[in-house]
């Protein structure tokens, strides 16, 4: 059972506004409030999306949406002072609903990949929706299915220091069974910590693993390439992949691998070396061989733990991801072509972000010796995992 970390918590400041779940008036706020804010931002189904702004006292800014529990933005000041956004997204709400990339949703119900768009609980077999692997997507899952969460509307309302967002995933969407309750909560205090705490309930047997999808560009408003940012994660194995991406189901040890991060390194020290690991990560092609893993961590106890960290020499910007989560997958942004614009109608350039997405294992309901994400009616799905910002 995971255990539910609670992060100090502020008061806020509502504004109110018509349309909200909980249509609040405006509250004082003193000196150590973090703000919280919404405007319109949409339509889907005849509803209203909303864009959620939470605001510290340090000027940290972060936004969200009650459309698939998008974060549209962070901003965060460099060792100079200069608030710049080191989120790679969109602008508009309508660049989200056609979202391609996972540029910032949560997913699931199952994070990553099932094989086969399938699995066993109790005897019976359950088929999901196929949208991965092969040249047609039509062999495996991932995250979640073809709309998944990340293309659904979120109920949302303004709580203490953040935002609520809940979901119901009913029997049988995209193939899994049970129905699911959702919620997730948005936080940022006044250390620069965005909190992300996750909570479900089921009334059938059902996989699940959540997480943030967010691609991160500490640079600010993507002026570089991640392979300059310093990555370190505390993990001494990943679990190595077949060409599809999906686990083998062993354990590989990351020493005098390209896959040591251990110690702080560089991205770009290990990208490009000759390994077999990196070229299924970049689909089997040598141009845009990559990391696209499963990291494990080395301490691991359900408890919330600093696991990671991410730095950016030039700007001073320093992430560092606690978790609850088990493992972490890294994936280093192999296919960003220029294909795809990003804010400011400036077309997303290779490596021009990443993703590390906490996690359990991917295709864990196949594999019996990986930890098990089976939630059972009765039990609670809890986890959390909060992104601390400063500057060195």
């Amino acid at each position: 059972m995971k255990k539910f970390i609670k992060i100090l918590g502020l008061l806020v400041v509502v504004h109110g506004m018509s349309g909200c779940e909980n249509d609040a008036t405006d509250v004082h706020a003193s000196a150590a409030e973090t703000k919280v804010s919404a405007v319109l931002w949409g339509e889907a189904n005849n509803q209203p999306v909303y864009l959620y702004t939470l605001t510290n006292n340090a000027g940290m800014q972060v936004k969200v949406s009650n459309w698939g529990a998008y974060v549209q933005s962070i901003l965060v000041a460099d060792k100079l002072g200069k608030i710049e956004d080191v989120l790679v997204g969109y602008n508009s709400w309508q660049e989200y609903y056609n979202d391609c990339c996972y540029s910032g949703p949560v997913v699931g119900r199952f994070g990553n990949r099932i094989a086969g768009a399938q699995f066993e609980i109790d005897g019976q077999v359950y088929q999901v929706t196929k949208n991965d692997g092969g040249p047609n997507k039509d062999i495996n899952q991932l995250h979640g299915g073809k709309l998944g969460l990340h293309k659904r509307l979120w109920q949302s309302k303004i709580i203490s220091n953040g935002v609520e967002l809940s979901y119901l995933s009913v029997d049988g969407e995209e193939g899994y069974p049970g129905n699911l309750n959702i919620k997730v909560r948005y936080t940022l205090n006044q250390q620069n910590e965005f909190a992300v705490a996750y909570a479900a309930t089921t009334d059938k047997t059902t996989p699940v693993n959540l997480t943030l999808h967010t691609y991160f560009n500490l640079s600010g408003d993507r002026k570089r390439s991640i392979e300059g940012h310093e990555l370190m994660i505390a993990a001494n194995k990943i679990t190595p992949v077949d060409d599809l991406l999906i686990p083998t189901g062993a354990l590989q040890d990351v020493a005098n691998t390209p896959f040591d991060f251990t110690q702080a390194k560089l991205v770009a020290k290990d990208i490009r070396v000759s390994d077999p690991q990196l070229l299924k990560g970049g689909g089997m092609d040598t141009e845009f061989g990559g990391f696209d893993h499963n990291w494990v961590f080395s301490d691991y106890d359900g408890s919330l733990k600093n696991q990671v960290s991410l730095y950016d020499p030039q700007s001073g910007r320093l992430l560092e991801i606690l978790t609850q989560e088990p493992a972490i997958q890294f994936y280093s942004g192999n296919f960003m072509d220029g294909s795809v614009s990003g804010k400011n109608a400036k077309p997303i350039l290779h490596r021009e972000g990443l993703a590390l997405e906490p996690q359990h294992f991917p295709d864990s309901p196949n594999q019996p010796q990986f930890p098990s994400t089976l939630l059972k009616p009765g039990d609670t799905y809890q986890t959390q995992s909060v992104y601390r910002f400063s500057v060195k």
